[in-house]
């Protein structure tokens, strides 16, 4: 009769990570731990979700521009030329792209615009600051549900073009090269 095969010091590591995470979260249970009862991932698969699940309850909420030390503020976008704006916008963009802060749907919007943007509604926005090496807010400069001609024009592929006009039955505008079209810095590939 074969022996059972005993867990290595690795498997056993994971198991009782699994369990700690499992007892720390207690607290915050709720369906979605349920989820991984009825799934089988791998247990540093699955002991990766739940760190991420318990980063997530002890974020704390905060200003955007709090996340930073000190604190990031802006000069008024109307203190500034339009030199002054454009090189202190992209020394923000790296700012925010440092604590893990991407821009995504920006190439609309004019340095000032965006700019203004940042200033106006980023900066001061509570959001959960989730301390872990991975995880990147992606803050869209662009609201689908308020702007959906701009999103058809410049964003939108074939495919949601035609899903929308489907939904909808309104015309499509036309769809064209966003006029400022920019290199933002991107959440690195995994």
């Amino acid at each position: 009769m074969p022996l059972p095969q005993l867990p290595n010091a690795d498997e056993v590591e994971h198991l009782m990570l699994n369990a700690r995470l499992r007892d720390e979260l207690e607290p915050y249970l709720d369906e979605s731990v349920d989820l991984l009862n009825t799934r089988r991932l791998p247990t540093p698969v699955e002991n990766e979700f739940l760190a991420s699940m318990l980063a997530w309850e002890r974020a704390p909420v905060l200003p955007i521009g709090q996340w930073f030390h000190p604190e990031l503020t802006l000069a008024h976008p109307d203190s500034l030329d339009d030199e002054q704006l454009h090189d202190k916008l992209w020394e923000t963009i790296q700012q925010l792209y440092d604590v893990r802060i991407v821009l995504d749907f920006t190439d609309h919007l004019s340095d000032r615009q965006l700019y203004t943007l940042i200033f106006r509604d980023i900066l001061p926005s509570p959001e959960k600051k989730v301390d872990l090496p991975k995880n990147f807010l992606h803050w869209h400069c662009l609201d689908y549900s308020d702007e959906p001609e701009t999103w058809l024009r410049y964003y939108a592929n074939e495919r949601e073009r035609k899903e929308w006009y489907a939904e909808t039955g309104l015309p499509l505008p036309k769809s064209e090269q966003p006029p400022f079209a920019r290199k933002m810095p991107r959440r690195p590939s995994p």
